[in-house]
């Protein structure tokens, strides 16, 4: 029952610019706009009416110099700090406003229609003027490119199942005719549809979905893609599918526009491509086009931009409506209407990305404007029980009125409704609390509607009743009537550029006087108007109301509320200062809100709702934002709050565990009151822990239960002490698992026992208990455990089962062989444990079942306990066992298992696939092998062993086996392995491998290490610095990542409760494709994705941690090359080479000594503690996450990587450094 409110509106319009404005986009700095002409870019800031930078792309040759150039897409790209323009003769451009520098990275001979950026910024993709699509990276290479028109319908076709004929299906209502009658013809694409293709993607980037008009039928067609550009699905055809088009961004809904032959409708469409709803929108069909239309980023608010088609002898006019939906009924809460001058026509508009519900509007006359929008409840507020309690929905030109005091209804439907001559954007309940359900209603023309109760005696024809009244029954709610309509004639002049939605905050005072809050003449400033009725000379002649005064406002006004007991008018401004209104003072004047102590009153937050009352005698403002912070003056006092009410001197608030707390305001301290109201967890009986309250909850519903129960032998069932013998089954029937396979067994030992002692429990009895306890169909199947036939059946009797399902089966069974009928049994009950000793006991003949059993169920190792290592059963099974290791990649556990049975050469095989050549040269040798055979094989080896980098053992293996020391010699050079190469030129003579290899190695490893170690302090350097500008900007809004950190309240409610409150190489050359590319980019962007947790992009929101992340790594990376060096120092210095030792000595001791210095600084103490206290997780508990939170230590966003916020350490006990170079 929520209505969208204007908070605030605002933008610029500058002067002397040449062209017409063709298209924008928003700016990475925040309150500006990028905006393409015929001529060039130009940024916009809307804090002033002045261009901030533009490029003039005609003077650089990328646009005609007569203005009949077009931009078709526009990009803001803060990574590259630059804007990408696509014109449509074909280029793709990279324009760097600051430097006033054009790049073309691309261009089309056949033109260009539109450019398309995912939301991620990682792909675009272009539409030609040869209706093609070419899907390209950010660094604009081409992934691929396919033919806008397919014939196919996608990956995503539906199957028929193939269920008889249309002519022979049943039809319904239409009868069988329907069978027979031809498929209607699409119709073509409307006169007005501009033919450009459409373009629109998911909110995650998995799909992009494209409109465009079908060559052969005229008409259009939307197809969905993914981001490798494989055709998922096509939509059905849809007569009369226009050209605007926009997914939902939670994924789920494409919509778009649909003329149908008696109405204009917005229809949504599927991933598949089928129709899935639509509503209808309130003009005549062929009264007006809809050009574009776009959800807001939580998909709340669909955005309609429409303008007139039959216009005689005028310019169109442009409207602008907001739709929102709730329990499948739409609504248009909000209709702005921007007149027909032609510089009032829309350009664009678009939603930001940020501010969820602010919309941005360009017109032709180069005006900006946007609108910030919040959700409320317009409801009447009165003094005593009589109040009607209404509450007022807008729905287009009409109010859904709920009176609270006599019905409650759902939404759509209300209690009566009032119908309005142009669209609703504002109602106003009357502010005296003797006429709270009087109303004042302002619609899309600036006119106030007010209805009253109780003065008229003739009924209302614009009042109709809803779900209280119609079909011969009288309702007994009283309705109001239209008394009386005015104009508001405040700042309109037709000869000015229009701009909707210019009063905000219509409040209707008790003296039946009005106010409102206009814009100022320049930005960041408003003005409160004050308006009275003016007596109307006749009858037939519209009222009007005249200007009181108008008070300039210094600041944006986001909030307005007042109190009819002291006629107060509160102003909350976009600072947070209060300021005071007194409309009946001689002269009214606004004036700082200040405390008794003289104070003026400032809230820390923007709130969304406000309201004025008394506390302990003291007038205050109260305010609660929209992150659930409450506030008294400029106190907060609690941040659980998600709405309140004041009513006489009692406060009302309803918190995020679902409770709802009052408080006496009346002779409360006004320090108590912000105690109190601070206090607002659930309440609870008495000072009982957690677990008291469970025992206590639980001891009376037993007590409860006891109650009920008339028959003591129930209640020994219950607590399971019927008898010994019952407890006994009780016990292993509630174990969990339940044993019910060792209580059946139990009742079997009864029935074998039998013995004669009356006291005793029988079978029978037994197994009657245990039907109390378990599901009779369960228990039979457990039954069968016991391989007791009587036992079976006389379970199997206390069953629904048919006896001639049962019997049979029991029959067969026992006609079998003891050992074969256990193993049916046990296999039938999937026991394959039981099932595989049973088969093992049938002989040979029966082991290819076993095997084959074995196999399925995967029970080898319970398999090799059934037959003796020296049986061939034994070795059969190892093998089948191998094997199974071997698909699963387990080589070295596969080959243990084939040389334990004696299957070598499968062993040899494994035992190399795993890499442990120790092990494949033994089996090697009991396969027999020749010197020549295993010089081979130990090549081989060495072969692989060089990929995995074990320079050392591919050495001793050519050296040992293939008797090769000069290729020994060369690996372990390649693996800096100095000292065992220097080891077999002295054990081989061959010293003149020193000058021709040894020492060329060690100089080119010197420059190696010295060029790794700039390159890591470099990076090291720069993520330090970025993650010092990172923290700043963090620190400035740290306010906003405390929303649930209250410093004033001692006691929180538990966080699980109010956790849930809450994206060709060459681009000159002509674009080819080939398939191979695409799943070769795909795939690499996968294993990318996997590798990257944090992202390091510029903004992101765990940017600092992926610093942390990539700054631990540098320092790790330096760490571990440290042993490397300190060898490598020792033999330059044995070999004279000081100079290179001594300054790779001094790049390793600087980069060591930045970072042990830097890392205090980067892995701060707080930070540290932070790693140590954080409470999320699968670990915590309700408690632990309160007590953190009320220890105020949730300062650090949670991390999936706690160990990222641990400093790495520096081994400082490794003696690297040789001195003899100090």
């Amino acid at each position: 029952m929520r209505n969208l409110r204007l908070l605030r509106n605002g933008g610029c319009r500058p002067a002397a610019i040449s062209g017409t404005p063709q298209c924008f986009c928003l700016g990475a700095e925040p309150g500006t706009i990028l905006v393409g002409s015929q001529y060039g870019l130009l940024e916009l800031g809307s804090a002033r009416d002045t261009v901030t930078r533009e490029v003039d792309l005609a003077v650089e040759g990328f646009m005609p110099e007569d203005g009949s150039g077009c931009i078709v897409g526009i990009e803001d790209l803060p990574e590259q700090e630059c804007v990408c323009v696509a014109t449509a003769a074909g280029d793709i451009l990279l324009c760097n406003l600051s430097m006033k520098q054009v790049e073309c990275v691309g261009s089309v001979d056949s033109g260009l229609s539109t450019m398309s950026w995912s939301p991620d910024q990682e792909l675009v993709l272009l539409v030609t003027g040869q209706q093609t699509l070419i899907m390209m990276t950010r660094e604009f290479e081409p992934i691929t490119e396919k033919q806008l028109h397919q014939d196919e319908f996608g990956e995503g076709k539906l199957v028929a199942l193939g269920w008889g004929k249309k002519e022979t299906q049943f039809h319904g209502s239409e009868g069988k005719q329907a069978a027979h009658r031809k498929q209607v013809e699409v119709s073509s694409a409307s006169a007005w549809d501009d033919g450009r293709p459409r373009v629109t993607w998911r909110g995650d980037g998995q799909f992009v979905a494209v409109s465009a008009v079908c060559p052969e039928t005229g008409a259009r067609k939307v197809r969905v893609w993914n981001r490798e550009l494989v055709l998922q699905s096509t939509s059905e055809p849809v007569s009369g599918l226009e050209q605007a088009l926009y997914w939902k961004p939670s994924g789920n809904l494409i919509a778009s526009t649909q003329e149908k032959p008696n109405r204009h409708d917005v229809v949504f469409l599927e991933k598949n491509g089928l129709l899935h709803g639509e509503f209808t929108l309130p003009f005549q069909k062929g009264q007006v086009k809809v050009n574009e239309l776009l959800w807001n980023a939580d998909s709340t608010i669909l955005a309609i931009w429409l303008e007139d088609l039959k216009v005689d002898n005028s310019n169109p006019s442009s409207y602008v409506q907001l739709w929102t939906t709730g329990n499948y009924h739409w609504y248009l809460k909000q209709s702005l209407h921007f007149g027909s001058l032609e510089e009032n026509r829309l350009v664009s508009l678009l939603w930001d990305r940020e501010n969820l519900y602010r919309l941005h509007v360009l017109c032709k006359g180069w005006h900006y404007l946007f609108y910030d929008w919040h959700w409320t409840i317009d409801r009447g507020i009165g003094e005593n029980s009589q109040d009607m309690a209404n509450v007022a929905v807008i729905d287009g030109d009409k109010v859904l009125v709920t009176a609270f005091q006599h019905a409650v209804v759902p939404p759509p439907m209300c209690t009566y409704e009032l119908q309005l001559q142009q669209a609703v954007n504002q109602v106003a309940f009357h502010t005296d609390p003797k006429h709270s359900g009087d109303m004042a209603v302002l619609d899309a023309d600036n006119k106030i509607s007010v209805y009253r109760y109780g003065q008229s005696t003739m009924s209302d024809l614009s009042v109709r009743f809803g779900a209280v009244g119609g079909n011969g029954f009288k309702a007994a709610v009283e309705t109001p009537y239209l008394d009386k309509t005015h104009r508001v004639d405040v700042g309109s002049n037709n000869n000015e550029v229009m701009n909707p939605l210019g009063l905000r905050f219509l409040t209707w005072l008790p003296d039946d006087s009005f106010l409102v809050v206009g814009q100022g003449q320049h930005a960041a400033q408003s003005v409160l108007h004050h308006l009275t009725e003016v007596p109307h000379k006749t009858v037939a002649e519209q009222q009007r109301l005249s200007l009181r005064l108008s008070v300039p406002v210094d600041g944006e006004v986001i909030s307005l509320c007042c109190s009819p007991a002291t006629k107060t008018v509160a102003l909350q401004l976009a600072d947070g200062q209060i300021l005071k209104y007194l409309w009946e003072a001689s002269a009214p004047v606004l004036e700082p809100w200040r405390t008794s102590s003289g104070y003026a009153v400032q809230f820390p937050y923007p709130c969304m709702q406000t309201s004025i009352t008394r506390i302990g005698g003291e007038e205050v403002i109260l305010g609660l934002t929209d992150r659930c912070r409450f506030i008294v003056n400029d106190t907060e006092v609690a941040s659980n709050i998600t709405s309140f009410a004041t009513y006489n001197e009692f406060l009302l608030v309803t918190t995020n565990s679902h409770t709802c707390q009052c408080f006496c305001l009346k002779n409360m301290p006004l320090k108590d009151a912000k105690r109190k109201s601070g206090d607002c967890s659930p309440p609870s009986s008495g000072s009982c822990t957690d677990s008291e309250v469970v025992r206590q909850v639980f001891l009376e519903n037993a007590e409860n239960f006891v109650r009920q129960i008339d028959t003591v032998n129930y209640i020994n069932l219950f607590f399971t002490e019927l008898k010994y013998c019952l407890s006994i089954l009780t016990a292993h029937i509630k174990k969990s698992p339940p044993e019910l396979e060792i209580a059946l067994q139990k009742v079997h030992d009864l029935r074998e026992n039998n013995t004669p002692d009356v006291k005793a429990v029988s079978a029978e009895e037994a197994l009657k208990y245990l039907l109390f306890l378990v599901d009779v169909n369960e228990l039979y199947d457990y039954s069968l455990g016991t391989y007791d036939f009587d036992l079976v059946i006389m379970v199997a009797e206390k069953s629904q089962k048919d006896p001639k399902e049962y019997l049979p089966f029991l029959n067969t069974l026992r006609k079998m062989e003891t050992n074969y009928q256990r193993y049916t049994i046990d296999k039938y009950l999937k026991r394959y444990t039981k099932a595989l000793e049973h088969l093992s006991k049938c002989g040979p003949e029966h082991f290819s079942e076993f095997l084959n059993l074995v196999k399925d169920q995967n029970q080898y190792c319970e398999a090799l306990k059934l037959y003796p290592p020296s049986t061939q059963e034994y070795k059969d099974i190892s093998d089948a066992y191998g094997e199974y290791l071997v698909q699963k990649q387990l080589y070295e556990q596969a080959a243990l298992i084939f040389a334990r049975a004696g299957i070598f050469a499968k062993a040899l095989d494994a035992f190399q696939d795993s890499g442990s050549w120790q092990q494949a040269l033994c089996m090697a040798t009991r396969l027999g092998y020749t010197k020549d055979m295993l010089s081979s094989l130990a090549r081989s080896m060495a072969g692989k062993l060089v990929e995995q980098r074990k320079h050392a053992e591919a050495a001793i293996l050519l050296e040992q086996y293939t008797e090769d020391y000069e290729e020994a010699l060369l690996l372990l050079l390649e693996g800096a392995l100095w000292e065992e190469a220097l080891r077999l030129i002295h054990k081989y003579g061959r010293l003149d491998i020193l000058e021709t290899n040894f020492k060329p190695a060690i100089l080119e490893a010197q420059k190696s290490q010295l060029i790794f170690l700039y390159s890591q302090k470099t990076a090291f350097l720069r993520h330090k610095s970025r993650l010092q500008v990172v923290r700043e900007l963090k620190e400035k809004t740290c306010e906003s990542l405390q929303d649930y950190e209250t410093p004033n309240c001692p006691k929180l409610d538990l966080f699980s409760e109010t956790s849930s409150v809450v994206t060709a190489s060459d681009m000159n050359s002509r674009y080819s494709h080939s398939n191979s590319r695409i799943s070769v980019r795909s795939s690499k962007n996968r294993r990318k994705a996997e590798r990257k947790r944090y992202s390091l992009k510029e903004g992101s929101p765990f940017e600092d941690i992926a610093l942390l992340e990539v700054l631990g790594e540098n320092v790790r990376a330096v760490e571990t090359v440290k042993g490397d060096i300190h060898i490598l120092l020792k033999q330059l210095v044995l070999f004279g080479y000081n100079e290179q030792a001594g300054a790779l000595q001094q790049a390793l001791e600087e980069i060591l000594q930045l970072m042990e210095t830097s890392i205090p600084e980067i892995w701060t103490p707080d930070l540290q503690q932070s790693s140590v206290n954080l409470v999320l997780g699968p670990n915590s508990t309700a408690n632990s996450i309160m007590a953190a939170y009320q220890q105020k230590r949730m300062v650090t966003p949670v991390v999936q990587d706690p160990e990222l916020l641990i400093p790495p350490k520096l081994n400082k006990s490794l003696q690297w450094k040789l001195h003899l170079l100090q």
